[in-house]
């Protein structure tokens, strides 16, 4: 066949696919018309009996989600085709469409269904029935290109010798220019993607890769992928997807919306202590120390130390008379609080109501007393005993009530036994030395104590809200009061209302509706779904509030950076064990994260885990990853390089400059770098120390704090991860070494974050495995 007949049948092809893809759109059109005006009409009913207002909500909710999937695949709807040997074409897209007119027979198949799943996996020698594989390109709602495999073993090309499917079009998004947000990868996923995307929901899977192998975005395929094909199990209770900092969810954000998933909470570890936000910063030592396992230890230690006696006597004045608690009875009723292994807080009770007992038993013996006092002495036979019951039980009970109430008692149960909220108590120990020495003992040196040492009021930070949570698990929550106040004003609001619809119900001239209106008001089931108007939001709304929500699949990426008291918040967050931990240990940075899955692992599921490796690179030029190679071999010899897909034909620059000279000097390779990008995103990375003077130097080219598309970012190491950019100046790579305890490690993240060109601005010595040909490559301009 000629170039000419290739083009024409090229342009008829595009023009049948363009047919179709009118077709869609006008389906997805109408489907989202007919949600809106059934959304509008749910919207307009009012009152009613409790089961067709629970029908409205229900209906209000279906829509509303249906709308939102609807409108999220406006871009990229369909991106492929199936032709089988011996059955219908069927084409792939973002959700499924169908034909209620014939008999509901699919328009568009769902990616996520299992017939769509030959796209991914069919090859020449295992062809799953399909004849041919089309990738359709589109932009907007127009047809832009069509890419065929023909999956026939006696074709004369059969593609990479990696196995690529789609290869034209996988390399075609690879060299896409980046934005400030991440893209989905739904219609180039490759074969080993495909297999972790689609694994079954229960226990843990960790999925090991290098840079740029998708990792990320094999684990929000997988939130997608887990959501449709157990959607009855996980919309209740939801999915977490955990990321490293705000930075990263930001340029994840838009994934998820894209593949018609809405109710996915994404969030930090800091993020996940409802009403507080993190916005302080720990040294690194103080990050690795508050993230020991030893901790849980010295909390239990700073919860126990609350909890006090005296020594030897508290006196405590009612009514003019003076009660006492002596050592002995305390200790007591402390050693019977703590047998009971409740939380601080509610094993409170038990030593309050075992004290009150000591106390009513002191005020009655003195009431009794004053009784006798002064009476005249009675003569009384051997056979007779005085009547000392001079107080009943319900006497009894009247002065323990006036005791619990007493000002003066409360505030000494308050000063034996408090309660405690966790941040007033890690606030407390962070202020104290003494509390903290004494929580501490036989786990922390004193300069570690130190380093834990801050002033009041200052920020919390992310590294505390596993302690936070660690502690409000060991202090728990005594709602006795709260229930009991609202148990109050709900009677206080009956009573209001039946009084208003008394009145109501005398007066013919109040219309019908009003007298509806207020009976809603006393409504039982009406009353009970104002306290549950919670279920008005999504699992992902009501999780973001309730430190107690536990979910039904729990998503963790960079997982290597995550502490041993941050897996203890996750693992309590997802008692089912069915998470998805996606990550690289050659990439751990914090001093607080593992070098071992198999270390973090065996305290919640022992060796009950199972191990995926994705091996091939997408993103990272074979050129680039030449330099990041040596870097490897120096910090883990034991793990192998994921193979790039691609070579992008430009060798990594480098070049020296004094390090007075770098702010002046980093300017204008920026400015050349945007210009080489040519609309791409550029970013440069640093260590910690030059973080001020560079973002001075580059203050007018940097975007403002709101702006969302950046094209030229300033970054340490430890907030690049987990991006990417067309372009990335890696300043003082010497220093980025020095400055962590994992900077081997660091420096190899540093270099695989470009996915076309790598420029290095040396001001030191040559990190060693860095060494080669020097100057390899030249810089823009």
């Amino acid at each position: 066949m000629s170039p000419s007949d290739r083009d024409q049948d090229s342009t008829e092809e595009i023009a049948a696919e363009q047919d179709y893809l009118t077709l869609l759109y006008a389906k997805l059109d109408t489907e989202r018309e007919t949600a809106q005006a059934r959304l509008t009409d749910a919207l307009r009913q009012s009152g009613g009996p409790p089961q067709a207002r629970a029908e409205r909500d229900t209906a209000a909710t279906t829509y509303t989600e249906r709308l939102s999937q609807l409108n999220s695949v406006e871009q990229g709807l369909c991106f492929g085709r199936l032709d089988f040997e011996h059955d219908e074409p069927v084409h792939i897209g973002r959700l499924g469409l169908f034909d209620e007119e014939d008999d509901y027979q699919p328009l568009l198949v769902d990616w996520r269904a299992p017939v769509a799943r030959p796209f991914y996996l069919a090859t020449a020698a295992s062809p799953d029935g399909v004849r041919r594989r089309r990738h359709i390109r589109t932009l907007s709602r127009k047809v832009v290109g069509v890419d065929d495999e023909i999956l026939d073993l006696n074709a004369a090309d059969q593609g990479h010798d990696l196995g690529l499917a789609g290869e034209a079009a996988l390399l075609a998004a690879l060299e896409r220019r980046r934005t400030g947000e991440m893209a989905d990868i739904v219609a180039t996923i490759q074969a080993e993607q495909d297999q972790i995307i689609r694994s079954g929901l229960n226990g843990v899977l960790v999925v090991q890769g290098g840079p740029g192998t998708g990792k990320t975005a094999v684990a929000l395929h997988r939130a997608a992928y887990l959501l449709y094909t157990y959607r009855e199990q996980l919309t209740s209770r939801g999915v977490l997807v955990v990321g490293p900092n705000s930075t990263f969810l930001r340029y994840i954000g838009q994934v998820l919306p894209s593949l018609g998933e809405t109710g996915v909470l994404l969030a930090t570890v800091g993020e996940l202590y409802p009403g507080l936000t993190a916005l302080g910063e720990d040294s690194r030592e103080a990050t690795e120390i508050k993230g020991r396992p030893c901790m849980v230890e010295v909390l239990e230690q700073a919860v126990a130390d609350r909890q006090q006696v005296p020594d030897p006597v508290l006196e405590i004045e009612v009514d003019g008379e003076i009660l006492t608690l002596e050592r002995e009875p305390c200790e007591r009723a402390r050693q019977k609080a703590r047998e009971t292994r409740r939380p601080h807080n509610l094993a409170r009770r038990v030593f309050v109501d075992i004290l009150l007992d000591e106390l009513t038993r002191q005020s009655a013996q003195r009431t009794e007393d004053n009784v006798f006092e002064g009476l005249p002495e009675i003569a009384l036979t051997e056979d007779e005993t005085p009547d000392a019951e001079v107080l009943d039980a319900q006497d009894l009970a009247t002065i323990r009530a006036e005791l619990a109430e007493d000002g003066g008692v409360r505030a000494a149960f308050d000063r034996l036994w408090p309660k405690l909220g966790p941040p007033e108590l890690l606030g407390d120990l962070y202020g104290s030395a003494d509390r903290l020495a004494s929580a501490a003992a036989g786990h922390l040196t004193a300069a570690e104590r130190e380093s834990l040492l801050r002033a009041p009021g200052s920020y919390w930070t992310p590294a505390d809200v596993p302690l936070l949570d660690e502690l409000a698990e060991l202090l728990g929550v005594d709602d006795t009061e709260a229930k009991a106040r609202r148990e109050q004003r709900e009677r206080e609001e009956r009573a209001y209302a039946e009084g208003v619809l008394h009145v109501l119900e005398q007066d013919e001239e109040i219309i019908d509706e009003e007298v509806l209106r207020v009976r809603d008001v006393l409504d039982a089931e009406l009353l009970a779904e104002r306290q549950q108007r919670s279920g008005e939001l999504t699992a992902a709304e009501r999780a973001a509030r309730d430190r107690t929500w536990t979910f039904g699949h729990v998503i963790v990426d960079e997982a290597q950076e995550l502490s041993a008291m941050a897996w203890r918040l996750l693992m309590r967050r997802c008692p089912s064990r069915s998470m998805t931990v996606v990550g690289d240990v050659a990439q751990t940075g914090s001093a607080a994260g593992t070098s071992s899955w198999a270390e973090v692992l065996r305290p919640y599921v022992e060796d009950r885990w199972r191990l995926r490796e994705l091996t091939v690179n997408y993103r990272t030029p074979a050129e680039i990853m030449d330099v990041a190679a040596r870097v490897l071999a120096a910090a883990n010899p034991d793990l192998a390089v994921p193979t790039s897909v691609r070579e992008s034909g430009m060798v990594p620059w480098q070049r020296r400059l004094d390090v007075a000279e770098v702010p002046e000097g980093i300017r204008g390779l920026a400015e050349r770098e945007l210009v080489a990008a040519d609309g791409g995103t550029v970013a440069v990375l640093c260590p910690a120390s030059l973080l001020e003077p560079l973002g001075t130097a580059l203050d007018d080219l940097l975007p403002a704090p709101e702006e969302q598309d950046a094209r030229l970012s300033l970054l340490t190491v430890e907030l690049a991860k987990g991006l990417e950019f067309d372009a990335v100046v890696l300043v003082s790579p010497d220093e980025i070494v020095a400055e962590s305890p994992n900077g081997l490690n660091d420096l190899y993240v540093a270099l695989t974050r470009a996915t076309q060109r790598l420029g290095i601005l040396h001001t030191g010595a040559e990190p060693v495995p860095m060494s080669g040909p020097a100057n390899g490559g030249s810089a823009p301009g």
